[in-house]
């Protein structure tokens, strides 16, 4: 069993309905739930928008494979009203993004997919629930753990 740790936000409709939602369709198909952060509001991130973000963390144990996981995440975006992912860094209102950050120690670059998410030692709000419930977990790239990178970025 591999443990994948995915970043969740919206910041459309009901929010908390939102994660809530996603969070039962990750464990129907993705797997057993290891621990969930805590929801953060949080203000856009390379967009301006009225609409705030609520952003949480989840580590789910899953037989998937990082594409697989992939595949089930977009499935469950569109589900819940997700039409267009962002491309060449123009992000938009949405009512669902799910991230892979990391799953297990693997480092992958593919055309689709990157692991880990290329981003998410620069995103305070991916970092902090992510550090909430995986600390002491170490970066694969960067060899350092993530409460020290999450340092790090508040300290810049």
């Amino acid at each position: 069993m591999a443990k994948v740790y995915l970043g969740l936000g919206t910041n459309l409709g009901d929010k908390e309905a939102n994660l809530r939602t996603a969070i039962y369709k990750l464990q129907e198909r993705i797997g057993k739930q290891v621990s969930l952060s805590s929801f953060y509001e949080t203000a856009p991130w390379g967009f301006e928008s009225a609409h705030s973000f609520l952003n949480a963390a989840i580590c789910l144990e899953t037989r998937l494979t990082p594409l697989e996981v992939l595949h089930a995440t977009q499935e469950i975006e569109k589900e819940l009203g997700r039409t267009e992912k962002s491309a060449n860094g123009i992000y938009s209102d949405r009512p669902m993004d799910i991230d892979i950050l990391l799953y297990d120690n693997l480092v992958l670059h593919t055309p689709e997919l990157t692991i880990p998410h290329p981003l998410m030692t620069e995103r305070d709000f991916v970092m902090k629930p992510l550090v909430e419930i995986a600390g002491n977990v170490m970066h694969p790239v960067q060899k350092k753990t993530l409460s020290s990178l999450l340092q790090s970025l508040i300290q810049a």
